[in-house]
């Protein structure tokens, strides 16, 4: 089964880091991803660019919003896409993420979302083996 990660956190926090501490926050994040492809758990992952401002399409009318948001005023920065066997297991690779690590210091955390059927996802996979 697949599953989402959203790696979010506290703009203002993330924008206040030092270059080098910045440099190896993703070196962190790029170990993770690494790890997850050496094991074949790793689906896809990206970044999402903090400083743009979101689109929403709702009743047939675009406006600009602020997020995305989670529950909170936290920004989403970042996705993973896993495959897991269990929810257990994507619970345990989920919590290896440097973002569940991190915590207060930048307001980071993780949400995990089970996924339902991509076909863009499944189409793609099927294509690379």
């Amino acid at each position: 089964m697949k599953y989402l990660l959203l790696a979010y956190g506290n703009e203002d926090k993330f924008n206040q880091l030092s270059k080098s501490d910045l440099a190896a926050l993703g070196e962190k994040c790029q170990a993770f991803d690494a790890e997850l492809k050496a094991t074949g758990k790793l689906v896809g992952s990206a970044s999402l660019d903090w400083g743009s401002k979101a689109m929403r399409l709702r009743s047939g009318k675009l406006t600009v919003t602020d997020g995305p948001f989670v529950d909170t005023k936290e920004v989403v920065g970042g996705f993973v896409l896993l495959e897991a066997d269990t929810f257990e297991e994507a619970v345990r690779l989920a919590s290896l993420h440097p973002a569940a690590r991190i915590g207060e210091e930048l307001g980071w955390g993780i949400e995990l979302r089970p996924l339902g059927h991509c076909e863009a996802i499944e189409a793609s996979l099927a294509a690379s083996v």
